[in-house]
């Protein structure tokens, strides 16, 4: 099994929570998985994006608030014609793009196609994965959530890495699964392997886990591979349109559809937890990135200084 990953928010300017999110899918499935979301290009734009020079297609973009509003307009436009209106204003794009122009002649009936084409191709997507038995996993951080100063695994990648662990378990528990992450500048992936080696062969958890999951990641191009963009997807659809009841962060309603299809591509089961059932579920919520040590530490101190 192959654990696509991707992260939003982590930069606390644009969104109400950071988001560390995996879409598992089985290798069997990848491939077909990949065709169908190709299929699905040709059908909304017309074209494949990689010939209409969409390089790498983002969440952030495809997305945005003005999507919404540009494919609300009250224009007209038949669902047959929305492919060839949306090919026209990327191809319109890329003209402007090539002969130096900071605005291009795309028309207001061109935008509002191409809006509605990308909202329709995003759910296409999301229902293309549910058919292809992808799960989603994901951590979603409060942006104020308290941090540990130790050089450690993050709480949010053990937890993810947990859930990978009793999906295997659940699911294929005779074969390994193979992380692989949107790829990160030198420094970064250097620092998130060494946490991921201590973690892995420095704790009990971490030693028992790998015997499922290779502890080793991968780093990939996003713009080449479509498991990374399905973990974009995940990580901005649930870090604005996902929450529980007890989450206070502000949501974008014209996301909630969206972030339900994820929702339905939960994993859950039921694990041993000191000797009672607990059930688990691959999409978790964390107002607190400490571990019990830390926390214990962090009161104590906090009762010292009263």
């Amino acid at each position: 099994m192959l654990l696509f990953v991707d992260e939003s928010g982590q930069d606390n300017r644009d969104m109400p929570c950071e988001v560390l999110a995996g879409v598992a899918v089985e290798q069997r499935n990848l491939w077909n998985l990949v065709k169908a979301i190709r299929s699905a290009e040709k059908e909304h734009f017309g074209d494949y994006l990689r010939n209409l020079r969409i390089s790498e297609v983002k969440a952030k973009k495809l997305l945005k608030r003005k999507r919404f509003r540009l494919a609300r307009q009250r224009i007209s436009i038949p669902e047959e014609e929305l492919p060839s209106l949306a090919r026209s204003a990327l191809l319109k794009g890329m003209e402007a793009h090539d002969a130096g122009k900071s605005a291009s002649t795309v028309t207001a009936r061109e935008l509002t196609g191409y809006s509605r084409s990308v909202l329709r191709f995003v759910g296409t997507v999301l229902d293309i994965a549910a058919a292809h038995g992808v799960r989603v996993l994901a951590s979603v951080v409060d942006g104020n959530a308290a941090r540990s100063d130790r050089d450690l695994l993050r709480k949010d990648v053990v937890y993810l890495f947990e859930r990978y662990f009793y999906l295997l378990q659940h699911s294929c528990p005779d074969r390994r699964g193979l992380v692989i992450f949107d790829e990160l500048e030198k420094s970064r992936a250097k620092y998130l392997i060494q946490c991921m080696a201590a973690y892995f062969l420095g704790t009990d958890k971490g030693r028992f886990r790998s015997s499922l999951i290779v502890p080793e990641p991968f780093f990939v191009h996003s713009d080449l591979t479509t498991g990374i963009f399905l973990a974009d997807l995940a990580a901005y659809i649930l870090g604005w349109g996902w929450r529980l009841n007890s989450m206070p962060q502000p949501r974008r309603d014209e996301l909630k559809a969206y972030a339900r299809k994820l929702h339905q591509m939960q994993f859950h089961c039921q694990v041993d937890h000191d000797g009672a059932p607990l059930q688990v579920h691959s999409i978790v919520y964390l107002d607190d990135l400490r571990g019990r040590l830390d926390r214990l530490t962090g009161e104590g101190l906090e009762r010292e200084e009263e």
